[in-house]
């Protein structure tokens, strides 16, 4: 239970003010022009892939051809095709940018932190609200690096069995093109101050779920280090036959015979678009359902495709990807992350259940199953209410029980630690309509772990975060959070100065760090949860 189509808040990054500099550095295709502020240097809009679009429309990118002169790099690059976005270039079609943020470029050996957006596959880029990487690189002493890709129909359409040869992995055109900006970190980021030898990839939502499938990409492999799933835990995603049901079903709508499918190339982009919001919705995560047989995901979505080469299996299932198996690994959830779609779908009615009006909202998913899990939930949280059980079971089940999946299984794959944690920073902020709080919805972690959530530099009065609420306490949670995230990626273990140490996850005590203004390692949390959910197969 999940959306594709998640809208995070935009926020207006611009230069304000004069520029303290501009800066030049080469590249591999030729020189550069960011600009230097408040002790950051930013490099926006940098091509890092060719043409995409025409004859190269669901293939490989055409070759990066090189330039002469200087390349300014002040502003972000084109999002790929979707509804514009706010305080951003016009989606295009071509949108193979990227964009760094670094202390200095002086050949310094950082660690690189390549973050990948989420918004469900389908929406976002790497100007996205919130993720602004100037406060992470200033403050922690880090390179980021955020790239805009390929999404939806144009990113994911499987082509493979009516295209031939020509376009091969056409199911993962969007991963492959974030292979390419690590193809880019590897041969240029020596030049911005990063280390091309310390590389983290991380996201959230569905950039949690783009890091599960790089995690188990080969072609992704030899460009990163360590990564970190957040809010997103893609264990399984598209089969073949659900990816080519998908393309069949948009080749009839489209009134296209399969033999006739490179019509697809002169198909204005802005239609296809249309077309992709007509196809049925599918959730970008299969969450696992033993009992109702529903591991095939449902036809009419578009997400990365287990097409056996790219992608050679589902990234968690049967077990974690044994090319990563020395690489760390951090993965965790938001403990509210539904509050975020109440908020986002206007859903009020949420918030006035009572435990006999409960069971029906949860009948819907769970069936049969719903008075084991009402009744377990309510032993487990006696003081709990009505609406609190339904937060608590729909974040679990969203975003929850795939964080522990992934945990369990890399903790069985005897390598590398991997480190689960729960973000519970509580927003006072009401969901409008109703007078239940936000506490810690889905994407608040966003603007926290990229300590953007600090008192104004100039000393003016803080304004209110647009998750996060009023409490100054939320300063202090985005900055453990911040750290926790920049020692893991500068050495493969999370720590902070004011936090306990955290064990690696373990399957006996089961350690799990609890972050907020004061963090805490928590062992066996939900273990009553988890221990129903397994009986029901959901685990």
């Amino acid at each position: 239970m999940a959306t594709a189509t998640v809208s995070l808040p935009q926020y207006a990054f611009s230069f304000n003010g004069r520029a303290d500099e501009f800066i030049t550095t080469d590249t591999t295709h030729g020189k550069l022009r960011g600009i230097r502020k408040d002790g950051v240097n930013l490099f926006r809009g940098i091509p890092y892939g060719g043409r995409i679009s025409g004859d190269r429309r669901f293939r490989r990118p055409a070759p990066l051809e090189p330039w002469t002169g200087v390349r300014d790099a002040l502003e972000f690059g084109a999002p790929a095709i979707q509804p514009p976005r706010r305080n951003e270039p016009a989606p295009s079609e071509d949108c193979l940018f990227l964009n760094v943020w670094t202390p200095a470029n002086d050949n310094r050996k950082r660690p690189v932190m390549f973050y990948s957006h989420g918004g469900g596959f389908v929406i976002g880029s790497g100007a996205s609200g919130g993720q602004d990487g100037s406060n992470l690189a200033r403050n922690f002493d880090v390179v980021v690096v955020e790239t805009n890709h390929r999404l939806g129909l144009l990113g994911f359409l499987y082509l493979d069995e009516v295209a031939g040869v020509d376009y091969a992995g056409s199911g993962n055109m969007g991963m492959l093109d974030i292979v390419d900006g690590l193809k880019w970190v590897h041969d240029n980021i020596a030049r911005f101050g990063g280390d091309p030898s310390n590389v983290m990839i991380w996201g959230e939502s569905g950039g949690g779920a783009k890091t599960s499938c790089l995690y188990a990409m080969p072609s992704a492999a030899p460009y990163f280090n360590k990564a970190s799933i957040e809010s997103g835990p893609g264990v399984r995603m598209t089969s073949k036959e659900t990816a080519a049901e998908t393309t069949a079903m948009l080749l009839r709508e489209l009134n296209i015979a399969p033999k006739d499918w490179r019509k697809l190339l002169d198909i204005p982009a802005s239609e296809l678009l249309v077309m992709q919001g007509k196809l049925p919705f599918a959730p970008p995560f299969q969450e696992k359902n033993n009992r109702k047989s529903l591991m095939e995901r449902r036809a009419g979505g578009f997400s990365p495709v287990v097409d056996g080469t790219v992608l050679p299996h589902n990234p968690f299932d049967p077990t974690a990807p044994a090319i990563s198996r020395n690489k760390p690994l951090l993965v965790g959830w938001n403990e509210d992350e539904f509050t975020f779609f109440a908020w986002e779908r206007k859903d009020t009615e949420f918030a006035k259940l009572t435990f006999e009006t409960l069971p029906k909202r949860l009948e819907a998913q769970f069936g049969e199953d719903t008075p084991k899990i009402i009744d377990t939930y309510r032993k487990a949280n006696p003081n709990a209410t009505a609406p609190d059980i339904f937060i608590a079971v729909s974040s679990i089940t969203m975003m929850g029980l795939g964080s522990v999946d992934i945990a369990e299984k890399k903790v069985k794959q005897g390598g590398a630690p991997v480190y689960l944690y729960n973000f519970g920073y509580k927003s006072e902020k009401l969901i409008p309509g109703t007078d239940y709080p936000m506490g810690t919805p889905h994407a608040m972690d966003i603007s926290f772990k990229f300590n953007n959530e600090i008192p104004p530099r100039d000393g003016s009065a803080p304004k209110e975060s647009f998750f996060g609420g009023n409490r100054p306490e939320r300063f202090t949670a985005s900055h453990h959070f911040a750290e926790l995230w920049t020692t893991f990626a500068r050495t493969g273990k999370p720590a902070a100065k004011d936090v306990p140490a955290w064990p690696a996850f373990n399957l006996k005590s089961r350690p799990t760090m609890r972050i907020d203004a004061n963090c805490e390692v928590i062992n066996n949390r939900f273990s009553d949860e988890l221990a129903m959910w397994r009986t029901i197969g959901r685990l």
